[in-house]
């Protein structure tokens, strides 16, 4: 117990120092892992041969995570996403199968070796991505949900693999041991007893094929049919206990559960968690099942990536630095190659294109179990294991530096990054023109149009044009900042400007060069904060909306309802915060210092700090007026 309590303690400590630092060098928490683990692994001999035990259980987090992921994407979602899933996916792990097997083949190894090494590489890091996807943001985006697509179907194609490696194996060459054991090429002794386990363990272990597919079937169909009819009563059954614990235990049952089950017919345990999300996405207790295994997701995958760092032999690594650390970077360059090339086949352009070519460049987690695989099938020697172990895990290292990579070249691109398709030529014109037309900007289209006027709407997102386009509303494609796109649109004539784009420093660009052109032009402008309005105020917006304020003033009304005022009273208090607030803003406005950060400019603090007193003197007297009145 003392020497868990210890190896505990120095995983946690390790993490706890080097996630936060790393994440304040703006380096991501998946390096900060990384680091963590190579500094009291290889570095220090803090950590030692429990890392290969503790990274089998830490690789539930893999698990964890796609259960949540599938909880997000509801089946017809899913559905949406089939062409990416088998245009994209496919196409990436059969071709880079074939360009890494053709390499090996060159180097000189044998087909059956050059393809299981093929299969290996071909994987991506799913840990490592989509943890930095959603670290960064950019799980939403184009670049983003094609990088997903690729990454479940990479998950899907690990059970061909697996299956297919017995079928290339050499004939094994088995020897006896000291101890009159058996030892196989594949390195574990023959005790006996390894074989009962793994039956015990398998409900397909022996049956024919057909009886195969009926048990993989029928363990999918088990899973479809509990997430539908059985979730609901388990989780109204647990309700009345009144345990808040027992909820969590009810969570990880469910992910547990169907993890050994996808095992024990011979499939992947990520697979099936993730079907089962996908099933459980419009169910009432998903937000329940998210929060209950986020916390366990999160600390698991850190100590995968620990174990990652800790787990690098660099004894090896040393003793054939160029070879080992070329093979890592030559993987990374072909498949950037192939991922380039078919993103620019599936019209991936500018940021998305290079987060698709960078963020899936690296060899996978999923590369450790083929290789292990193929170890124990005799498909590969154990020194190549080895090489390829280290390759593996120094590829998934260098990743967070591909993401870094990936942040200069966004920032280099600047706004033009997604605009590389020619724009649409835009017809017509109006009083009206709206530049950017997500969330904010549909709202604002469809009340304007739906009372009668006319509006021109310019984004740069062309699904989102073509979603538009597909419930009626016309859009036009394009970088609304392009001076020639709002000439084009009507800028000389318009009456109003609604600005409603996500970048920030995109909408106040583009408002100061409409106020440049049109002085008596009024612009209406989305703002992001407080900060934002500031900007958007000197650059010569007319009306600054902030993206939360008015949800926000609204659901502090429905409490002020909720905890007694009347509705007119809570309404009234509404007003007075909400003219208030204008005015702060107006005022603060003149102490702004876009060189200063707020909290340190003085005069701004103080004038912050009068202006709420005057709020709540404003609010106070108002209450008690009503109060006198009744």
């Amino acid at each position: 117990m003392d020497s868990f309590l210890l190896q505990a303690s120095i995983y946690l400590a390790a993490a706890v120092i080097a996630v936060p630092l790393a994440a304040r060098l703006g380096l991501g928490s998946v390096l900060g892992y990384l680091a963590a683990g190579i500094i009291i692994g290889p570095v220090l001999g803090l950590v030692g041969t429990e890392t290969k035990d503790l990274q089998h259980f830490a690789e539930f987090g893999v698990v964890m995570m796609l259960f949540l992921i599938g909880l997000e994407l509801a089946p017809k979602t899913l559905w949406d996403m089939r062409h990416r899933l088998i245009g994209l996916g496919g196409l990436q792990v059969g071709v880079t199968i074939l360009a890494v097997m053709t390499g090996a083949l060159l180097l000189g190894q044998n087909w059956a070796v050059a393809l299981a090494i093929g299969m290996i590489f071909a994987l991506s890091s799913t840990a490592i991505v989509l943890q930095t996807l959603s670290e960064k943001g950019l799980t939403q985006t184009n670049g983003g949900r094609a990088t997903f697509a690729v990454l479940l179907t990479q998950d899907i194609a690990v059970i061909p693999m697996l299956a297919l490696l017995p079928l290339i194996a050499l004939p094994p060459l088995p020897t006896l041991a000291a101890d009159g054991s058996v030892q196989r090429p594949g390195g574990a002794a023959d005790q006996g007893h390894g074989d009962e386990v793994h039956v015990a363990m398998s409900l397909v272990e022996g049956l024919p094929g057909w009886g195969f597919t009926l048990v993989t079937l029928g363990a999918v169909a088990a899973i479809i049919l509990a997430g539908v009819y059985l979730i609901g009563p388990l989780f109204r059954f647990i309700h009345a206990a009144r345990l808040r614990e027992m909820y969590t235990a009810l969570a990880l049952l469910i992910v547990v559960g169907i993890a050994f089950l996808m095992m024990a017919v011979g499939l992947s345990p990520a697979l099936g968690t993730f079907m089962a999300g996908v099933v459980l996405a419009n169910s009432e207790f998903r937000h329940e099942l998210e929060s209950d295994i986020e916390p366990f997701k999160g600390l698991l995958l850190g100590l995968f990536f620990i174990t990652v760092g800790a787990g690098i032999n660099f004894d090896r690594l040393f003793g054939d630095p160029v070879t080992i650390l070329g093979l890592a970077l030559a993987i990374i360059l072909v498949k950037g190659v192939v991922l380039y090339v078919i993103g620019r086949a599936f019209k991936l352009r500018g940021r998305d294109h290079w987060l698709f070519t960078l963020g899936l460049a690296q060899a996978g987690e999923f590369g450790f179990v083929l290789i292990s695989f193929s170890l124990q099938q005799n498909v590969l020697a154990p020194a190549m294991g080895e090489v390829l172990l280290l390759v593996v895990a120094l590829s998934m290292l260098i990743t967070p530096l591909l993401f870094i990579l990936y942040d200069v070249l966004s920032r280099r691109m600047g706004d033009q990054a997604t605009h590389q398709r020619e724009a649409d030529k835009i017809d017509e014109q109006g009083p009206v023109i709206i530049a950017g037309i997500g969330r904010f900007g549909q709202i604002v289209n469809r009340l304007v149009q739906s009372s009668g006027f006319k509006t021109v709407v310019l984004d740069h997102d062309m699904e989102t044009i073509e979603l538009m386009r597909r419930f009626g509303f016309k859009g036009f494609f394009g970088d609304p900042t392009r001076p020639e796109l709002l000439h084009a649109a009507g800028l000389g004539e318009a009456r109003v400007l609604v600005v409603a784009l996500d970048e920030p420093a995109a909408a106040t660009r583009l408002v100061a060069y409409a106020r440049r052109e049109r002085p008596d032009l009024h612009i209406i402008a989305r703002a992001r904060d407080r900060t934002h309005v500031f900007q958007l105020y000197k650059a010569g917006a007319n009306d600054i909306v902030r993206e939360m304020f008015d949800s926000s003033l609204r659901a502090g009304r429905y409490v002020l309802e909720t905890i007694g005022l009347t509705e007119f009273e809570a309404a009234e208090a509404e007003k007075i915060f909400y003219r208030h607030d204008r005015h702060s803003v107006r005022e603060l406005a003149k102490l702004w210092d876009p060189e200063l950060s707020s909290s340190r400019n003085q005069a701004y603090v103080a004038r912050a700090r009068e202006l709420e007193k005057e709020l709540e003197a404003a609010l106070l007297a108002h209450l008690e007026d009503k109060e006198s009145a009744a």
